[in-house]
């Protein structure tokens, strides 16, 4: 928290308290005017007015419910249907190192891990407490996209039937919960990253903090980025770390570089109109191409090369390729009207991103005329400011200062002031909200 931040919230709390002080001289009858004020004729509570130094700056307090292995890690244990007591730090299996989409979509396994961590570290963001009155927030750890990505998005009818039965048993559980019952579920925390994770039953458990990739599928009532948390996608292609290249715009020679899929849905279908206009152009690469241990190490390569790497909206608003790109400090080109993104309300991706319509980007030559305009000096600070937030879309175990994972808690955190509003109503509502 910044100082100027700290002296503003002292003063504010040193002027309630002053109030509360002459409330109760003219209560006490020290000052007796109490007559000509009615406001004082009925004895006052203890005020709480501020949150407390511990409540505003420490960690998140996040109770995470013992479910079983076939919830969560036991997707990874490689045999179907594992199942194992709860999941601990001697018992957690490490991410597999090849496993393309589902890497993607694994922020669940992620936010599990770091709530197991036994590292002392005072600048971890969420703590794991197992006493559930003391929590802020409590964490269900169903690993919904890989469920889908298991069971669903491949299999037959008997395993799409599993992937149904294991969340409606989540919600059994939740809705027989006494934590859920107390806010509605509005102070839980339930990862949903993939676009179609917990598909059927989403509106049951609605009320909840969820952790998407973007708000592409569910309908404004059920998704929504006044109580959810946008995260980013696991990057595919490795980190440059060694991007230390005196002078990085001579070095690399492609002006933009796309390479993905492109028959894609809904505004996805852009890609192939902008594959029409782009290939063949002059220093531009747009390949079109699936994702595979090859294609893995061909797109790392040519965005390393690139200045610009070109970021459509696929299926849904999102894709994995933004946070490819960033970590190879390639300065994204968004082309999406719909896409909400990761920690915006700390980064400002015009600092380091590029944005155009979709209307824009399919105007024939528009889009390579305004980055072809791009100064070197400014293409050099965007550059640097890549290369110095680039640890925000990492996810790691043990997780580590302003990684992903610590951002994702933050978010949650910042959650709160509205999610506490919501459950305070919640007590006093005779009858269920208008809007649900």
């Amino acid at each position: 928290m910044k100082v100027n931040d700290r002296m503003s919230k002292s003063l504010v709390c040193l002027a309630v308290f002053i109030l509360f002080l002459f409330a109760s001289l003219f209560y006490t009858g020290t000052i007796d005017y109490r007559s000509s004020f009615s406001l004082f004729d009925s004895p006052l509570s203890k005020p709480n007015p501020c949150f407390t130094e511990e409540s505003d700056i420490g960690p998140l307090k996040v109770y995470m419910y013992d479910l079983e292995m076939k919830y969560n890690v036991g997707f990874l244990k490689g045999s179907s249907h594992y199942n194992a007591p709860p999941v601990t730090i001697d018992t957690l299996p490490k991410w597999p190192k090849y496993t393309g989409l589902r890497k993607q979509h694994s922020v669940e396994y992620w936010m599990l891990a770091s709530l197991l961590s036994s590292i002392d570290d005072q600048t971890r963001e969420a703590v794991r407490v197992f006493d559930p009155e003391s929590a802020n927030v409590f964490f269900v750890p169903f690993f919904s996209s890989l469920s889908y990505n298991t069971y669903y998005r491949h299999g037959n009818d008997s395993e799409v039937k599993y992937d149904d039965e294991l969340q409606a048993e989540i919600v059994d559980f939740l809705q027989k919960s006494e934590h859920w019952k107390r806010s509605a579920g509005r102070d839980h925390v339930i990862p949903m990253h993939h676009p179609n994770a917990f598909k059927r039953y989403r509106e049951k458990v609605n009320a909840a903090i969820f952790i998407v990739a973007d708000f592409g599928r569910p309908p404004p009532t059920v998704s929504n980025l006044r109580k959810d948390v946008v995260a980013p996608y696991a990057h595919v292609v490795e980190t440059f770390e060694a991007d230390d290249n005196s002078d990085p715009y001579e070095s690399r020679t492609t002006l933009l570089f796309f390479r993905g899929r492109t028959d894609r849905k809904d505004d996805g279908k852009d890609r192939q109109q902008m594959k029409d206009m782009l290939s063949g152009q002059k220093d531009v690469v747009f390949e079109a191409a699936g994702i595979s241990g090859k294609g893995v190490n061909e797109s790392t390569n040519g965005m390393r090369l690139s200045k610009f790497c070109l970021h459509p909206a696929g299926d849904t608003p999102s894709s994995c390729r933004l946070f490819d790109a960033i970590v190879s400090h390639c300065v994204p080109v968004i082309v999406s009207d719909k896409i909400e993104l990761p920690f915006e309300d700390e980064l400002d991706y015009t600092k380091f991103s590029m944005f155009f319509s979709r209307e824009e980007a399919k105007k024939e030559g528009y889009m390579l005329d305004q980055l072809r305009s791009v100064s070197k000096a400014r293409w050099v600070e965007m550059w640097g400011y890549l290369k110095n937030i680039s640890h925000h879309f990492e996810y790691q175990y043990p997780p580590k200062k302003g990684d992903a994972v610590n951002m994702i808690w933050r978010e949650v955190k910042h959650k709160l002031p509205a999610t506490q509003l919501d459950v305070h109503r919640n007590r006093r509502l005779k009858v269920p909200d208008w809007w649900r």
